[in-house]
């Protein structure tokens, strides 16, 4: 007489948890920032620091401070220029469910007396957003 089939039976939590961690991974997929994402957002932080570099007071030469009424306005209007600026000088790991992006530029003398402030910046861009890892600034200064 031959033996009944038995069937295999998963419990009930072990598939609710696997459902939700399938939809979760999903998520975090359909999710992940894109290249030019973080070209945009890196072009913004790249305004952020440049204004605290070159407007702060002390900063720029007297003559470039008579010429130069609204530094921070002139700085923002270039904000799609340093966005392309900082795609062309980052490298980006994606892991399918999150990308670590890392900036890496400056040094430069852009007129005399006046240089490019060197900047290293490691970022996560996970669920949409980016989270800055490490930043580090000309000046020596690390940011976590």
């Amino acid at each position: 007489m031959p033996r009944p089939q038995r069937r295999l039976r998963l419990p009930a939590g072990a598939l609710l948890s696997l459902g939700l961690f399938g939809s979760v991974g999903v998520a975090l997929a359909l999710t992940n920032p894109s290249f030019s994402d973080y070209e945009e957002h890196a072009g913004i932080q790249l305004v952020e620091l440049a204004s605290a570099e070159f407007c702060a007071p002390g900063q720029m030469p007297m003559l470039f401070q008579l010429v130069l009424r609204d530094c921070p306005g002139v700085i923002a209007s270039q904000q799609p220029t340093l966005s392309t600026l900082a795609g062309r000088f980052s490298t980006r790991w994606n892991f399918g469910l999150a990308s670590v992006y890392r900036l890496s530029m400056g040094g430069q003398q852009l007129l005399p007396g006046v240089q490019l402030p060197a900047v290293d910046v490691l970022t996560l861009g996970v669920a949409g957003q980016f989270v800055p890892l490490r930043v580090s600034t000309s000046d020596g200064e690390w940011k976590s």
